[in-house]
């Protein structure tokens, strides 16, 4: 069968259902909070953000369209069978039903809904209650026939959400509310890995391993089959993506760097959207916002439940992608009521610890051929980077090691930025790199592996 050629509009198509697949719940509220605490240092500190919100999901994106590999867990798998199943198992999750997708439930109700509630104080928040119920039962609906999801998805949500959003930024950058204020805790001095480190709440890298599968699957839907052209469609649907990323990462960040009289020093990425969206629309503007936040958590969590329930039936092939679709929208729907503060506390020790891990991984399969895939120059770099953001995942959890981590800031350099990991991962793949040749180990054994 001859592969076929995919039209611009078909390319651009899946290029916004991926954007709007990536852009969710942290997207539209981390990039506020970091450009209102980095104040005067938000240049430095958003060009650490884009890093690991656009440029690292880009590479994730292109390393599964390089790879050749169908799944995460095949490609994973040229370390250790058991690590692949256990760190595939684990990202799932965390971009799943234990963090992510709850999380597009709890920030579209706070920012999207609840502004227009009357003001409550405390206890359990039965508005919430409904609205996750309303907010799940449609994303369970969408979720259970995966085939229409670029049609669904890119061609008639992702233009509604571009639009809303950039109502709002052409807004801000016309006329700005207020001036930056001084930066705050981490982003007085280390405003660039302190950026660096936000984008990892928006779990794109972790989320591009997997959505790479729906970019390279959409396109053989297309009737491409060529691996060449695949892999060219991917990076340029990948550039669609990440250029409206980028221009809207930018945008927010300038919003929350310049809302600072509308919500004060609030630091909390709901309030500073709302306020000043607010501020430049009045109510019109609360409108704007809750339009784009439902419509980009929707979208990302059709994405992510479509995602987790085609790989858990991989391993539990007793259940129906249909019954696991449901199991996970349900799952999602009771854990978002637990709120969104609890949410991104008890996610960011879990995201510390395993985003180096992602990262690395991305960046050998790029870096495959100048050591000519030995197998050992995975294992040794990843076992040393996961001891270290092991570490810091504790670290970040607040949980007490004696003296470990003021020793390991003595030896590892950018440890206190939480980039302590860096080192260990060179030194590891070297370290590999030597053993393998004192092994004489043959290259072709990663192919084996797979």
């Amino acid at each position: 069968m001859s592969s076929k050629k995919m039209s611009t509009g078909d390319m651009v198509a899946i290029g916004l259902m991926l954007f709007a697949l990536f852009f969710g719940a942290g997207n539209l509220i981390f990039p506020p909070a970091l450009g209102q605490a980095a104040g005067t240092n938000f240049w430095p500190a958003i060009i650490g953000f884009l890093l690991t919100g656009v440029g690292l999901p880009l590479l994730g994106v292109l390393a599964i369209g390089l790879s050749g590999h169908d799944h995460l867990q095949s490609m994973a798998n040229r370390i250790n069978p058991t690590f692949s199943l256990i760190f595939t198992v684990i990202l799932y999750l965390s971009i799943g039903p234990f963090f992510a997708i709850p999380r597009t439930g709890t920030v579209s109700y706070e920012i999207g809904i609840k502004p227009f509630l009357p003001a409550t104080t405390g206890g359990f928040d039965i508005g919430l209650l409904i609205y996750t119920i309303v907010f799940f039962g449609i994303v369970g609906w969408l979720s259970l026939n995966p085939s229409k999801i670029v049609d669904r998805v890119g061609k008639l949500m992702t233009p509604v959400l571009l639009i809303a959003l950039l109502v709002l930024l052409v807004a801000t950058f016309v006329n700005p509310i207020d001036k930056s204020m001084a930066p705050i805790g981490d982003y007085i001095d280390n405003s660039f890995f302190k950026g660096f480190q936000e984008g990892y709440l928006t779990m794109d890298t972790l989320a591009s391993l997997v959505f790479g599968i729906i970019v390279i699957n959409a396109i053989k839907a297309k009737g491409v089959t060529d691996t060449k052209k695949i892999a060219s469609l991917t990076l340029k649907s990948g550039l669609i993506a990440a250029g409206c990323l980028g221009f809207i990462y930018l945008g927010l960040g300038y919003l929350g760097n310049t809302a600072n009289f509308a919500a004060g020093e609030a630091n909390n990425g709901p309030t500073i959207l709302t306020e000043a969206s607010a501020a430049h629309f009045g109510i019109y503007g609360n409108i704007i916002l809750g339009l784009a936040i439902i419509f980009a958590c929707l979208t990302t969590a059709i994405g992510l439940i479509t995602s987790c329930a085609s790989y858990f039936q991989t391993i539990f092939p007793r259940l129906t992608y249909k019954q696991l679709a449901i199991i996970f929208t349900l799952f999602s729907a009771a854990i978002a009521n637990i709120g969104l503060s609890q949410l991104i506390t008890i996610s960011v020790p879990v995201l510390v610890a395993i985003y180096p891990i992602a990262i690395v991984l991305i960046f050998l399969t790029f870096a495959e051929p100048l050591f000519k895939g030995r197998v050992e120059v995975y294992r040794y770099s990843l076992l040393l980077t996961g001891i270290v953001s092991v570490i810091d995942g504790i670290k970040a959890a607040g949980l007490p090691l004696g003296g470990l981590y003021d020793s390991l800031g003595a030896i590892l350099p950018l440890f206190d930025a939480g980039m302590g990991w860096l080192l260990p991962a060179l030194v590891g793949a070297v370290l590999g790199y030597v053993i393998s040749l004192t092994r004489n180990s043959d290259p072709k054994e990663l192919k084996k592996a797979n």
